[in-house]
């Protein structure tokens, strides 16, 4: 698994260093970020798993959390001034909003922990359904492979046997048409052997249903409990 990244956009170097610095107390720590608010042009926070948002100057808070409101990339905000909570919780419901008093780090790092288990919940979703539509589709394949090759089959066996038969007349046809007509006999047979390779395929996998058949029959279980 890649190493998680975290964005501080902050304009108080202390900030950064405390966080950075209880986050460095877990088992994982992430790769950090660091950059001011007048730096921060928005276009950095896709590449990143979470973005954390200190202490600001004046005017720029609104600029950064609408930023971040835009790029949907998880975020927190960590807020200096305790009488701005209740209006930024309310322009930004998206973004969690934690004053700066008490045990902030504490709550953002464990806040973080938490979106990077989610996010790679979402990863292993993802790749699972991207799994499961791929075995669908070869399933499908399979299937279809399976209902048609009776038909293909005899297809096959009257090419083999027009081409043994043509090649049974050696004097009928030049060189060149009877090594044409032995390399379609050749490729026939080929087609013959791939095909009785798919019966048996399918003979291995009715096979092995048959354990799992019976163990969902009525009393299979209580059978071989008395056993």
């Amino acid at each position: 698994m890649e190493q998680e990244s975290v964005l501080i956009i902050a304009d108080e170097a202390e900030f950064a260093r405390v966080l950075m610095k209880r986050w460095q107390a877990e088992r994982a720590v992430p790769a950090f970020t660091l950059v001011s608010s007048d730096l921060w042009k928005g276009g950095g926070a896709a590449a990143c798993g979470l973005a954390v948002v200190g202490p600001v100057r004046n005017g720029r808070l609104a600029a950064v959390l609408d930023g971040l409101d835009a790029s949907a990339v998880p975020a927190v905000c960590v807020a200096g001034d305790a009488g701005a909570l209740a209006a930024l919780r309310t322009q930004h419901p998206r973004i969690p909003v934690l004053s700066q008093q008490g045990p902030w780090a504490e709550t953002v790092v464990l806040l973080g922990m938490e979106i990077f288990r989610r996010l790679e919940a979402q990863e292993r979703l993802r790749r699972a359904e991207q799994a499961a539509a791929a075995s669908r589709r070869h399933a499908t394949l399979g299937r279809y492979i399976l209902d048609m090759r009776h038909n293909f089959n005899n297809c096959l066996t009257s090419v083999l046997g027009n081409a043994e038969l043509l090649l049974l007349e050696p004097g009928a046809f030049s060189a060149s048409i009877r090594e044409q007509i032995s390399t379609i006999h050749s490729m026939a047979l080929r087609m013959h052997e791939i095909m009785q390779r798919f019966s048996s395929i399918e003979l291995e996998m009715k096979a092995a249903e048959k354990p799992s058949q019976s163990e969902t029959k009525p009393g299979s279980r209580a059978l071989a409990s008395r056993a």
